[in-house]
This record gives structure tokens, C-alpha cells and sequence, in this order.
């Protein structure tokens, strides 16, 4: 009975989150057995240290500095979906993403999902189940949390078939593009607090951001020409 609940409420927390949207974003960069790996290897690492260790990583690691990083490649990630690959490089580019392509969701969805709801939902389950159950806690929020992301990238999958390829790479922009700006609000008011600050540095690399895929349009063009 405790698996069930745990693992239901862990599912309901993470629908519609940022991370399973990352997701249908990350279909159309990787094959879905390396999102799958990835994601799978987060989940069961950050549903153990939340319900074995609860909020001690983000003791040593400051959660905001974790935030501004998840915010980084999430609009390093926008601006190469935006950017595209060079013709002569496209097979060194495809060899070297498979290489590292579970390993690279891994580290993406770990700092975006370290902190969120659903960690935080585990932690407080652990805490008043205590250690004798701490196993079928960590089982059930890895098992609700991956049944939800699998619902992202299911689709994203869809998506990806019945979608030009154009219009894929166009959705992950956005979608990273968001997340990125988002994510780094987030980081920047855990720093600086509330305020005006937080949205005015938001803004400024926003601006900061559009005018680089402006650049880099210019640049595509120049070498069309």
C-alpha cells in the first residue's frame, strides 16, 4: 500500500513539471534509449540521496549555483538546436553526441530536477516512514517519477513522427530557450532573494541570448551566400 501511494504521488507531482517537458524537447537530439538510460540513472540517484541522505548535497552545493548551471545548458542546448550542425563536421558531431549522449541527459536532468517538488516529496516521505522503509520509498518515487517522464517522451516521440524536422528542432528551441530563462530566475532570486534584480538579470540574458541567435543567423546566411 505504501509503494502505491508514494509512487502516485510522486507521478502527480512531476506532471506537466519542467523536466518531463525537457524531455520531449530531448527526442529530438537523442535516441530514446539514451534518454531513457539517462533519465532512469537520475532518477534512481537523486530519489537515493533525497530519501538516504535527504538535503545534504544541497548543503555542500549551494542549490542556486546548481540552478544557474541547469540554466546554462538548457540555453546552450536552445542555441545549438537554433544553430544547427556544419555540413563538414555533421558525422564527427553524430558520433561524438551517441558517445556521450546518456550521459549527457544524466547531468542535465539531475540539475534540473535537484531541489524541485518531487525531491522534496520523497525527502518528506522518508522522513515519516523512517530508515526501516527507506527502500520501498526510494523504489516508489523512482518508479512514479520515471512512469511520468516516460509520458514526456512518449511525446516527444509522437511528435517527432508526425512533425517536419524543422518543426521538432523549432519546439526544442522554445522549450529550452524557456527553461533556460526560467531556471536561471529561479537560481538568481535564491541568490539575490526578492526583488526586482532576480527579473532585471533574467531580462538582460534574455536579451543577451536573442541577440547570440541573431548573430548566428547572420553568420548562417553569410555562409549560405
Amino acid at each position: 500500500m505504501l509503494f502505491w501511494k508514494v509512487m502516485i504521488a510522486e507521478f502527480i507531482a512531476e506532471m506537466g513539471d519542467k523536466t518531463q517537458l525537457m524531455l520531449i524537447a530531448m527526442t529530438s537530439r537523442y535516441k530514446l534509449r539514451d534518454i531513457i538510460l539517462g533519465t532512469a540513472a537520475a532518477i534512481l540517484v537523486l530519489n537515493g540521496l533525497a530519501v538516504l541522505a535527504g538535503s545534504l548535497l544541497s548543503e555542500l552545493i549551494p542549490l542556486w549555483l546548481m540552478r544557474l548551471i541547469a540554466a546554462a545548458a538548457f540555453l546552450f542546448f536552445a542555441w545549438s538546436e537554433f544553430r544547427g550542425k556544419e555540413e563538414a563536421d555533421e558525422e564527427q558531431v553524430k558520433e561524438k553526441k551517441l558517445r556521450f549522449a546518456a550521459a549527457s541527459v544524466f547531468f542535465t536532468f539531475f540539475l534540473a530536477e535537484l531541489g524541485d517538488k518531487t525531491q522534496l516529496t520523497a525527502v518528506t516521505f522518508a522522513a515519516n516512514e523512517g530508515l526501516s522503509r527507506a527502500v520501498i520509498v526510494w523504489l516508489a518515487c523512482s518508479a512514479g517519477l520515471f512512469a511520468a517522464d516516460l509520458a514526456g517522451m512518449a511525446a516527444g516521440m509522437l511528435l517527432k513522427n508526425k512533425l517536419p524536422e524543422g518543426a521538432i528542432h523549432g519546439l526544442a528551441f522554445v522549450l529550452f530557450a524557456f527553461f533556460g530563462l526560467v531556471t536561471l530566475h529561479e537560481g538568481c532570486v535564491l541568490l539575490l532573494g526578492g526583488g526586482t534584480w532576480p527579473l532585471i538579470l533574467t531580462i538582460s540574458a534574455g536579451v543577451c541570448f536573442a541577440l547570440l541567435c541573431w548573430l548566428t543567423f547572420r553568420k548562417k546566411q553569410a555562409a549560405g551566400d
